[in-house]
């Protein structure tokens, strides 16, 4: 009797502790959400997000940030494109043409996750001396090279853990019914579409978000790339400068940007979770 009641007590502790947790966790994005849309939308306004900076707009006065809506969205999804083409092939490799139990395989995969915890201002300073070292200027072509390298890891470690639950058996049947490695990549494919969308929302999600990679490689620019060479700015970076300004009014707008930037991805997220659940229903 005194074993079962300790461990009642223990399970209505730990339930507690969950809940409580459950309350922390939503009051902090309650609050985040809740500041970034209470000021962003008594500052925002169709002018700031369908013109570009004016002469006087970083002391408050005539323009937008239009530059750092199209900039964000030129390096993420160029970088996500790119993030895609590198990163299929090696997960394939991994569990497709490497063995198992292969200890390549779990070298690599300890590598990724390294990579995937490493802070993105190392790969904006990596990023940086390489560029250096090319004799490159910041351009939003050093952008999308930078956001690429950072969200690879994401891209190669999620893909990753839904294709190791991917049944071994399947692939067995498919090299049995006379299948390449090829066609099996096919099947492969179709069945972990889910974790693709999964490993691309991450993906776009940092992507987007990060500052301090394209601060170093990007830098910033009042006007739209024409071409790879030029400087972009961003909306992370755009939030920067402007909420680190002493004029109230450039401040205000460092929230609208904010609050572009979460419904960006808020749209981004809801996208991802259609695909998913669309992709999810085609599996075996």
């Amino acid at each position: 009797m005194a074993k079962n009641k300790s461990k009642q007590y223990e399970e209505v502790i730990f339930k507690i502790l969950m809940v409580i947790s459950m309350v922390i966790v939503f009051g902090v994005v309650f609050s985040v959400i809740w500041t970034i849309v209470s000021k962003g939308y008594k500052a925002i306004s169709w002018e700031m997000v369908s013109q570009l900076p004016g002469g006087g707009f970083y002391i408050g006065k005539e323009g937008g940030f239009l530059n750092a809506i199209v900039g964000s969205l030129y390096i993420v999804g160029a970088s996500t494109v790119l993030g895609l083409i590198i990163s299929i092939p090696v997960v394939f490799f991994l569990n497709v043409y490497l063995k198992k139990d292969s200890k390549l395989a779990y070298i690599a995969r300890l590598a990724f996750d390294v990579l995937f915890g490493v802070p993105s201002i190392v790969y904006g300073a990596f990023g940086f001396t390489i560029m250096v070292f090319l004799g490159l200027r910041a351009s939003l072509l050093g952008g999308i090279i930078v956001i690429t390298l950072l969200i690879i890891p994401i891209f190669i470690r999620t893909m990753d853990e839904a294709t190791r639950e991917f049944p071994r058996d399947i692939l067995d049947a498919t090299y049995a019914l006379g299948a390449t490695k090829w066609e099996t990549l096919k099947v492969v494919i179709r069945q972990i579409a889910p974790g693709i969308a999964t490993a691309t929302l991450l993906s776009i999600g940092r992507a987007i978000g990060d500052a301090a990679a394209v601060m170093f490689t990007a830098g910033y620019s009042d006007r739209i790339p024409t071409a790879l060479s030029q400087q972009t700015a961003t909306l992370p970076l755009s939030v920067f400068f402007q909420l680190s300004s002493p004029i109230p009014e450039v401040r205000n707008r460092a929230y609208a940007a904010a609050l572009v930037l979460t419904i960006i991805v808020l749209i981004l997220s809801i996208l991802g979770r259609f695909f998913t659940n669309r992709f999810s229903k085609n599996k075996l």
